[in-house]
């Protein structure tokens, strides 16, 4: 298992298509940021990425004062911090607030939405995926603005864009199972993206993901997110990664800012911080399962880590019993 993977998994996703739209030239949509779309797509309280996949036509992306990037068919745009921006095709007119008929978009499915001026055609499809913003960070941190791939260079990708194509039909038909088929297959194009955005990431970056892509780095974050409760050192760490224990902190330290005890702890409060917002597990189950050997040692590191103990974040993140 490699460590996107298994973040990924942890992490739990929960994602869908949510717009299924032609226009035509002129055409401007407007995104809102994470901020305003979460309590519209997910119940919970979540940080919201977007994509857009163009299908057909052309199209442009802007985001906030940055550049506008053209689109051609088979490119898939990524939003990973949520933040607000256009999607569009032709002469600038005035922008389709998504925020304002996103409600009733959701209420008649994925149904086509037509709209536009009349000339050339662009087809869309949109999908989000909702995420804890926390644990969710340790991916994204490292992450620009806008991640744009083109899907159709390969036979996966062509793949991938022919299933969601024929799921999102079968959605429109009311076919049983198409909702669960296309949440699965939104996850599968946020992954699709990352392993793109990595494996075209020059040489020096730094973060996590390029921390992820090194060898001898990957294989200790796969490590420690996969065996997170162990009693970790960094010499056992080195031997399991084939490196010296001097070697392996400074390259870890490189990629990622912090030694790998340094992350592991971090990692673990985020896993504890989840389970107090969303179980009634007890702390000392919680300590447990994240790691600690005493309730003690975890209700001392959480509060250097987040400022408040478990129990009283459990209360503000909760409210009362």
């Amino acid at each position: 298992m490699d460590a996107l993977s298994e973040v990924l998994r942890v992490i739990r996703l929960d994602s869908a298509i949510y717009i299924n739209a032609e226009f035509s030239e002129p055409w401007c949509v407007l995104t809102p940021q994470s901020e305003r779309l979460a309590p519209i797509l997910t119940r919970q309280h979540a940080h919201v990425i977007i994509y857009h996949l163009l299908c057909e036509g052309r199209a442009y992306t802007e985001w906030q004062d940055g550049e506008r990037i053209p689109l051609s068919a088979g490119d898939l745009i990524t939003y990973p911090h949520g933040h607000e921006h256009l999607l569009g095709s032709g002469p600038q007119v005035a922008p389709l607030d998504a925020g304002h008929v996103l409600p009733a978009l959701l209420a008649r499915g994925l149904e086509p939405l037509n709209g536009g001026g009349g000339g050339a055609p662009s087809r869309f499809i949109c999908g989000f995926m909702a995420c804890d913003p926390q644990l969710s960070q340790t991916f994204l941190g490292g992450l620009p603005p806008v991640i744009r791939t083109h899907i159709r260079d390969d036979a996966s990708g062509r793949w991938l864009e022919n299933s969601l194509k024929f799921s999102v039909a079968q959605a429109v038909n009311r076919e049983a199972g198409a909702e669960a088929m296309l949440a699965k297959l939104s996850e599968v194009f946020f992954a699709e993206a990352l392993r793109r955005y990595v494996r075209e990431m020059p040489e020096g970056q730094t973060g996590w993901l390029a921390g992820a892509r090194d060898a001898e780095v990957g294989r200790a974050l796969t490590l420690l997110h996969h065996r997170h409760t162990h009693p970790w050192t960094v010499a056992e760490l080195a031997r399991e990664t084939g490196l010296s224990r001097t070697v392996l902190a400074e390259r870890f330290r490189h990629f990622l800012g912090e030694p790998p005890m340094a992350y592991l702890t971090r990692w673990r409060l985020r896993l504890g911080a989840r389970a107090l917002a969303t179980t009634s597990r007890s702390v000392a189950q919680i300590a447990a399962e994240v790691g600690y050997e005493s309730e003690a040692a975890f209700n001392r590191a959480f509060k250097r880590e987040y400022g408040l103990p478990p129990a009283r974040y459990r209360r503000d993140k909760t409210g009362p019993s």
